[in-house]
């Protein structure tokens, strides 16, 4: 079955650029578009696409809240920030309130179309800008400054920061496998442990949550 797909951009420019991207792969199928948040939360509850692709700056509503109203009323769909803004201000927010990945509007044909099929199986899709956002946040503020839990979060294994390292590259569970000579189902039982020690829910919060508390740096996934 083809990935179900909603994009929404407040250019008009944009949006027939992307359908026109995806129209020519029978692997997709476009099944909506909007020009502003509440339309996209109205569409994609309307259509049940499998991926959303979103700018962040909009009228109306800000990528971030709609993110954080289809968690609420969709929790099934994944998004994709599809946006020219890689700063913390924006980066942060849209992972946090439960993006799936964040990529930067120069990114490739190709690259864009790998990056929607990952996020349809609910893998972390981060462009190397926005993993040196991230990284540039957790050494700006130092372990733990920014992060909501009184303790700190629990120690990870070195085998977990290894697989969280080749996630916050934009690894898939494949790639991730294939890489430490172990089966995917090693990778998903590591990346559930990673969500339980650091209190979050899916692959992009726990890339952020790492970075923030200084788990993860440049390079450290070797």
């Amino acid at each position: 079955m083809p990935i179900r797909l909603v994009i929404v951009d407040d250019h008009p420019v944009v949006r027939d650029g992307l359908r026109g991207i995806f129209a020519g792969d029978d692997a997709f199928e476009v099944v909506g578009e909007a020009a502003d948040g509440p339309e996209a939360l109205v569409v994609a509850l309307r259509t049940a696409p499998d991926v959303v692709l979103l700018d962040l700056r909009m009228p109306k509503m800000s990528g971030a809240e709609v993110i954080r109203r289809l968690r609420e009323q969709a929790p099934g769909v994944r998004v994709l920030v599809l946006t020219t803004f890689d700063d913390d201000t924006d980066v942060l927010p849209a992972i946090e309130q439960g993006a799936t990945g964040y990529l930067l509007k120069d990114t490739p044909r190709a690259e864009l179309c790998r990056a929607v099929r990952a996020a349809a199986r609910g893998e972390t899709v981060l462009s190397a800008t926005v993993a040196g956002v991230l990284a540039d946040r957790a050494r700006a503020c130092g372990p733990h400054a920014t992060g909501p839990r009184a303790s700190g979060p629990r120690a990870l294994s070195r085998r977990e920061l290894e697989v969280l390292g080749l996630v916050a590259r934009g690894a898939t569970n494949r790639e991730v496998a294939s890489r430490l000579f172990v089966t995917e189902a090693t990778v998903k039982t590591h990346l559930l442990h990673v969500f339980a020690k650091l209190e979050v829910n899916d692959r992009a919060a726990a890339v952020a949550a790492a970075y923030e508390n200084g788990l993860l740096g440049p390079g450290a996934a070797g």
